[in-house]
C-alpha cells in the first residue's frame, strides 16, 4: 500500500514554498531503508535521511549536539534521471558545487519487494516533474570547434559536458570540425532525422554555420524546425547562450540543453550581391560591428575586448555614415513595450509560433521583399540620419558580454527585427552615457536612441571604401546588403519555451498581467 501523508505535519515539506497547512497528494512519498524517505514537494525532491547527521563529524568530541541537516533538497529542473534496478533506487541530479559549476551526483536507496511497483509509479511521476514540457533522451549531434576560445572546448566537454549528457540518458554522437565552413557541410549532409539537437562546443559561429547548413538541404524548411541548434559556450562570444539559457558556464548549458523546451526561433535571409545567407543572432553596422571585428586582435582580453574598442570609438567620435531604409511594422516604444508584455504570458503551443508557410516545400522560404538587386520595396521606409554612428538589428539577444542587452524587447519568434539606430552628432558624454545604460537597462528609453520594430531593411555604407559589417558575429563584404525575417524558421532550446532568460524591456516583475 503506497504511505500516506498527514496533512499539516509532513516533515518534507520544502520550507520555502510550503505553508504549514499544505499537503501532498497521496502517492508524493516514497520510503526507502530504514530511516529515510523520498517526497515530491513543490518544485523539489527532499531526500530525507536521518543517516545524514550520522555522517557528519562529531564536534567537540560528540559532546555537543550536531546541527546536520537531516534533509536535502534538489530542485526537480537539476534531476537528470531516475530508474529502479533490482532492489536499489538510483537519482542522478547535476549537484551546484559552485556558483556557476554543476556536476553529476547521486542518491541510492534500498527499496523492498513489497514497494518495487509503487516505487516504478513514483519514478514516473517524479520524472514527469523533472522534465514537465522538456523530450527526455534527446537524440544529440555534438559539433566540438577545438580552436574555439582558448582551445579549451575539448576538455571542457569531457570535463563538464558529456557526464551530464550521459547521466540524462542522451544518445550523443561526436564530430570534430576542421576547418571554417566544416559544420556547414556537416548539417547539409545530416540525416535530420536521426537527431532531435544539434550542439555545438564553440562560439556563435558553429551554431551560424549549422543554421545555414540546414538551409541549404532541399528540405531546408522541414530540417531547420525539425532540429533544434544549441550552443555549449566554449568561444569568447557566447550570446546564444546567454540569451537562451542565461550563463556561459559549460555544465550549466548542458544541464539547460537536457531540459531546455523546444522554442520556434525567427531567422534572416541576409542578400549581398548573388549570396543568400541565414541570421539567426544579429546584423551590425557601424561601432557596434567595428567593436566585435575589429577587436579581434585583442581577444586574449575576453569579453573586456568590447568595452575597451567602444570606449577608443567614442573618444575618437568616429561616425559610419550609412543609407538605410527599413519595413516598419511597430513603430513606437510604447507599443514594443506593450507588445513584449503580451508575449510573456503567451503560451500557444510551438506550431502557432511559426510562419504559415510549408515546411514541405523545397528550400527556404520565397522571399517577399525580393534581393538585395531588386529595386527598392515601395513600402520601404528611408530613416534619415546625417551621420548614424551605429546601425544593427537583430534576430536574437545581442549579448557582447553579461548584461549587454542591446536589444532589450527581443523575442524569440515575433516575426520582427529590432532595429535600433543612434546618431552619430550626440556628445561623448552622451555616447558614454548609451553604453553604461545599456547594462542597467535604461537604454530603451533614451531619447536619441532609436527603436523600431521591423520586418526588413537595406543598407548602404557611404563615404567609405572599406569597414566592418558583421552577420551573427562574422565579418560579410563592406557591401550593400538587404535583410528579412521569417518568422519561427529556425528552432532552439530555452528554458521557458518562448521567452529570453535576460531581463527584458518589461522588468519580470511587471510582466504580467
Amino acid at each position: 500500500m503506497a504511505p500516506s501523508t498527514i496533512p499539516g505535519s509532513d516533515p518534507f515539506a520544502d520550507p520555502t514554498r510550503m505553508s504549514e497547512n499544505s499537503e501532498y497528494a497521496a502517492g508524493d512519498t516514497l520510503p526507502v531503508g530504514r530511516d529515510a524517505s523520498l517526497t515530491l514537494a513543490t518544485d523539489s525532491l527532499i531526500v530525507l535521511d536521518e543517516d545524514f547527521t550520522r555522517r557528519e563529524t562529531r564536534n567537540c568530541c560528540g559532546l555537543l549536539p550536531s546541527k546536520a541537516k537531516t534533509t536535502q533538497a534538489i530542485p526537480f529542473f537539476h534531476v537528470l534521471w531516475a530508474e529502479l534496478s533490482d532492489f536499489d533506487i538510483t537519482i542522478q541530479y547535476a549537484k551546484t558545487t559552485s556558483k556557476n559549476v554543476v556536476r553529476v551526483a547521486s542518491v541510492n536507496y534500498l527499496v523492498e519487494k513489497p514497494q518495487q511497483g509503487y516505487a516504478k509509479a513514483w519514478i514516473s511521476k517524479l520524472l514527469d516533474r523533472a522534465y514537465g514540457e522538456s523530450q527526455r533522451k534527446k537524440r544529440i549531434k555534438i559539433l566540438i570547434n577545438p580552436f574555439s576560445g582558448r582551445g579549451g572546448a575539448q576538455k571542457w566537454f569531457l570535463r563538464d559536458i558529456e557526464p551530464i549528457f550521459v547521466a540524462a540518458r542522451c544518445e550523443i554522437n561526436v564530430e570534430r570540425t576542421l576547418y571554417q565552413g566544416h559544420a556547414v557541410e556537416i548539417a547539409e549532409k545530416m540525416d535530420t532525422d536521426a537527431y532531435d539537437v544539434v550542439a555545438s562546443c564553440s562560439g556563435d559561429g558553429l551554431p551560424h554555420e549549422v543554421f545555414n547548413g540546414l538551409g541549404k538541404k532541399r528540405n531546408a524548411a522541414k530540417a531547420l524546425s525539425q532540429v533544434a541548434i544549441v550552443q555549449l559556450p566554449c568561444g569568447t562570444g557566447n550570446a546564444m547562450s546567454w540569451n537562451c539559457f542565461g550563463t556561459d558556464s559549460t555544465s550549466l548549458a548542458a544541464l539547460c540543453i537536457v531540459k531546455g523546451i523546444r522554442t520556434p526561433l525567427d531567422l534572416v535571409s541576409i542578400t549581398q550581391g548573388n549570396r543568400r545567407t541565414l541570421s539567426f543572432l544579429s546584423q551590425s553596422v557601424g561601432i557596434v560591428a567595428e567593436v566585435d571585428l575589429g577587436t579581434e586582435h585583442i581577444r586574449w582580453m575576453g569579453s573586456a575586448r568590447f568595452t575597451y574598442g567602444f570606449l577608443v570609438r567614442v573618444l575618437r567620435k568616429t561616425v559610419y555614415p550609412c543609407a538605410l531604409a527599413v519595413k516598419i511594422d511597430v513603430p513606437t516604444k510604447g507599443a514594443i513595450k506593450e507588445a513584449f508584455r503580451k508575449e510573456f504570458n503567451n503560451h500557444a503551443p510551438i506550431e502557432e509560433r511559426r510562419s504559415s508557410f510549408d515546411i514541405d516545400t523545397l528550400g527556404l522560404p520565397e522571399l517577399q521583399y525580393g534581393t538585395v538587386s531588386s529595386p527598392l520595396p515601395s513600402d520601404f521606409t528611408p530613416i534619415p540620419s546625417s551621420k548614424p554612428s551605429a546601425t544593427f538589428t537583430r534576430a536574437i539577444w545581442l549579448s557582447m558580454a553579461p548584461g549587454a542587452n542591446f536589444f532589450p524587447a527581443a523575442l524569440p519568434s515575433d516575426g520582427y527585427l529590432d532595429c535600433v539606430t543612434v546618431d552619430g552628432d550626440i556628445s561623448r558624454t552622451s555616447a558614454i552615457q548609451s553604453f553604461l545604460a545599456v547594462e542597467d537597462g535604461s537604454w530603451f528609453n533614451m531619447p536619441h536612441v532609436n527603436y523600431r520594430k521591423i520586418s526588413g531593411y537595406r543598407i548602404t555604407p557611404k563615404g567609405q571604401k572599406s569597414g566592418y559589417i558583421s552577420i551573427d558575429g562574422e565579418r560579410v563584404p563592406f557591401e550593400e546588403f538587404q535583410a528579412e525575417v521569417h518568422r519561427g524558421l529556425g528552432t532552439v532550446l530555452t528554458r521557458s519555451g518562448h521567452m529570453y532568460e535576460a531581463e527584458g524591456v518589461i522588468p519580470r516583475t511587471g510582466q504580467g498581467s
